[in-house]
């Protein structure tokens, strides 16, 4: 991949508090267009990441480049693509939505009347027009959210940082967040997410990272890090309990696998890394006059992902490393 084709090309990006490494030596590469989600426990790295990203926070190590900008050299180019959403939103309690809205718009170099009108696209984009005068003091954590998104979308950025947007939101205002993200980048939009909601990542996300301890220790496709730490299973109930044994072993006899029958003795488990068999495997239950109550199909979750590449015997990076997909590099 180009850098050319980058939004984000980090190379050994680190930062230190005092003797704390909080991000060591991580490598990024972050596609133009789509949502690339950062997934982590807290204190995993990913608010400093987002901060060296943003020009905020100057790097101790490593260099960064935002659309080929570097972010020390080139910070106030870097600033002019970028917009970001904190975890905490930026806003003064005292002032209006509406209010919130002109003063960035105005910052940003739009005239008065240019200012008016996006701040009042920006509130009824994000179901805010009825509260337009009202103080942000008196809005709810969804609203205060929303408004923040809001203000970050000023200026239509190429990149967008949200860092948790949507933690403490109700169901529906997080489904109106991801929806909006959506617009964006149908748009062309670029969106870096940190978030600990994995099924956030696993709904909105082209690519993930996943962090430790200042570590990326697994990147790529959604699919990529699922596969990656087990196959599929096929789980099937037969409708006479007295017909498990038969149906394990025409099972095993047409699976890589071993199937087994499960502990409740009423079910057979059929470990799959292709899918592709199991239409075969159906046909010769049925050949056999093996019906079935159910069948049932699972893959492995970013749950398992997350897990198995956080938890503590994963710190050595023995077995995080050997599951890791590779990094596209910009070339």
């Amino acid at each position: 991949m180009s850098e050319t084709d980058l939004a984000i090309d980090a190379v050994g990006l680190t930062r230190r508090y005092g003797r704390t490494v909080a991000v060591d030596r991580i490598d990024l590469a972050v596609p133009v267009g789509g949502v690339y989600a950062v997934l982590g426990t807290n204190g995993a790295g990913k608010t400093t990441t987002v901060r060296m990203l943003a020009t905020l926070e100057r790097p101790d190590g490593g260099r960064a480049r935002i659309f080929g900008h570097d972010v020390v050299s080139s910070a106030g180019a870097v600033r002019s693509l970028i917009g970001v959403t904190g975890q905490y939103a930026s806003l003064d309690e005292d002032l209006t939505a509406e209010e919130n809205l002109l003063i960035f718009a105005r910052l940003v170099g739009a005239s008065r009347r240019a200012a008016r009108r996006r701040a009042a696209d920006l509130l009824d984009e994000f179901g805010l027009s009825d509260a337009a005068r009202r103080t942000v003091r008196g809005f709810s954590g969804g609203m205060r959210r929303r408004l923040d998104l809001a203000a970050s979308l000023i200026t239509r950025p190429r990149l967008l940082f949200l860092d948790e947007p949507t933690t403490g939101l109700d169901p529906r205002t997080r489904a109106q967040m991801w929806n909006t993200l959506r617009e964006m980048v149908a748009t062309g939009s670029t969106v870096l997410l940190t978030t600990q909601y994995l099924d956030e990542a696993d709904e909105l996300a082209d690519r993930v990272a996943v962090m430790d301890r200042g570590h990326v220790v697994a990147e790529g496709t959604v699919d990529d890090l699922k596969s990656a730490v087990g196959d599929s299973s096929v789980t099937i109930t037969p409708l006479d309990r007295d017909q498990c044994a038969a149906a394990a072993a025409v099972c095993s006899a047409l699976s890589p696998a071993q199937a087994t029958v499960d502990d409740d003795g009423r079910t057979v488990v059929i470990p799959m890394s292709n899918l592709d068999g199991l239409a075969e495997l159906l046909a010769a239950l049925r050949d056999r006059h093996i019906p079935l109550a159910a069948v049932n199909v699972a893959r492995p979750t970013l749950d398992d992902v997350f897990f198995r590449l956080t938890e503590p015997s994963t710190h050595d990076r023995t077995n995080a490393s050997a599951i890791r997909p590779t990094l596209p590099s910009a070339s």
